[in-house]
């Protein structure tokens, strides 16, 4: 008999727990009839209700399995345990929000019943707001020129995958983790499907700004030294525009006798190279840094306990 694994990650989604629970339980008893399946919730460091609301799922479903985090350890790390504990032939990675709506995940296995090892949800009438958007286009412009590598690049978690992908998965432990990214990274078949999208059932997002720029530089650094070759030609861009400054400036004081530029000017270089430089210093040390941090070999995640 086929196995379907589920895997949620949960931070403080106490508002949304059981009602994910009842819909994706009433979803898979009617349209995976004949699969066992297994519901893997990954508590990263919730501060609110979730973990006991959790466990009282746990006492009443014995397909609840339950993995509880020392801390919290980000949203990408998390579907990475869920992923390392996950036992079913194929495996469905999905949000706690519901805005991945359970009762689309039949779409997705039936798109990877026409050949395909890895299929990933295409939201139609994103239920985003208009800022988010724009957020998540420019990402994944961006991500997709950065990144060298000819690897498959989206930017929605929920999906449905292989067991023989989910395998190789589990080869890549980088700590700066860009989940998508190594999904791409190990290859297989991948097909997009449409899926309607769902409002976000209570509470508030937990991907602010913050955490979008973090993940987009997580998805630069990991599979791309794109931006160390922006970097050297910006700079030599900024050489070739300052000789040619040099240049406009000492010709118009041969011919035309024009006075030289005063302090304005200058201090409007200093700044702007200045500020390059800064910047160009900091894209290289989050190289630098993430190097530091992988190297000191650390394991991705630390569990607490496991409720199975």
């Amino acid at each position: 008999m086929a196995k379907l694994s589920v895997v949620i990650p949960v931070y403080n989604e106490e508002v949304c727990i059981p009602e994910l629970h009842r819909r994706l339980t009433e979803s898979l008893q009617r349209d995976f009839q004949g699969f066992e399946y297994e519901l893997i919730f990954v508590d990263d460091g919730s501060r609110d209700g979730s973990m006991k609301l959790l466990l009282d799922l746990k006492a009443r479903d014995t397909r609840v399995k339950v993995i509880e985090f020392s801390r919290n350890f980000g949203h990408h790390i998390a579907i990475t345990a869920g992923l390392d504990y996950a036992s079913g032939d194929y495996v469905v990675m999905m949000d706690g929000d519901l805005q991945d709506k359970p009762e689309e995940v039949i779409k997705l296995y039936q798109k990877l019943y026409e050949g395909f090892d890895v299929v990933y949800g295409e939201r139609i009438d994103k239920k985003f707001s208009l800022m988010k958007r724009l957020n998540s286009a420019v990402f994944n412009w961006a991500i997709r020129r950065l990144i060298d590598e000819p690897i498959v690049i989206n930017s929605t978690i929920f999906r449905i995958m292989t067991k023989q992908v989910v395998q190789s998965m589990k080869l890549l432990r980088e700590r700066n983790r860009y989940v998508v990214g190594v999904v791409g990274w190990v290859g297989f078949k991948h097909a997009g499907q449409p899926v309607d999208h769902g409002e976000r059932f209570a509470g508030e997002t937990k991907y602010h700004l913050r955490q979008q720029l973090t993940l987009a530089l997580n998805a630069a650094c990991s599979y791309s030294t794109h931006t160390l070759t922006l970097i050297t030609r910006i700079g030599f861009g900024f050489v070739i525009a300052s000789v040619l400054l040099v240049a406009s400036i000492l010709l118009r004081k041969i011919l035309y006798n024009t006075p030289v530029m005063g302090w304005t000017s200058l201090v409007f270089m200093i700044l702007a190279v200045g500020g390059m430089q800064i910047i160009m210093l900091g894209m290289i040390g989050e190289y630098v840094g993430r190097n530091f941090i992988e190297g000191k070999n650390r394991p991705l995640y630390i569990i607490r306990r496991v409720y199975d």
